[in-house]
C-alpha cells in the first residue's frame, strides 16, 4: 500500500512524500496519523496532496494542522488536491494587487 504523510487528526489532505501514486491504488497514512485509507481517484505526483476525506467547496484545506487554502470545488476523498481545486491563502504569486 502506498503511504502519504499526515501530521494531525484534523488534516484533510496527505502528502505523497515517498513516491508518486497511481489512480486506483490504495493509500494509507503515515506520520502521527496512521489509520486513514483511501483509494486514489487520480494520479498524485510526488510532493502533491491527496484528499483524505470529502472536502466541500468553500471548506478550508488543512495540512499539518494549518490552513493552506480554500476548496474552489467539491473534492472527493482520494482526489488530487492542488491549484486546480484549491485557492491558496498565501496568494498565487502571478497576480499583483491593485496599486502595486
Amino acid at each position: 500500500m502506498k503511504k502519504v504523510f499526515v501530521i494531525e487528526k484534523e488534516d484533510n489532505v496527505g502528502t505523497a512524500v515517498r513516491e508518486p501514486i497511481k489512480r486506483g491504488e490504495e493509500v494509507g497514512t503515515d506520520g502521527r496519523v496512521t489509520d486513514v485509507v483511501v483509494t486514489a481517484l487520480d494520479d498524485i505526483a510526488y510532493g502533491h496532496k491527496i484528499a483524505l476525506r470529502d472536502i466541500a467547496k468553500g471548506e478550508t484545506v488543512i495540512k499539518y494542522a494549518l490552513s493552506i487554502g480554500t476548496a474552489t470545488q467539491d473534492i472527493k476523498a482520494g482526489q488530487h488536491v492542488h491549484i486546480h481545486n484549491v485557492e491558496s491563502n498565501r496568494g498565487r504569486g502571478d497576480k499583483v494587487a491593485a496599486g502595486n
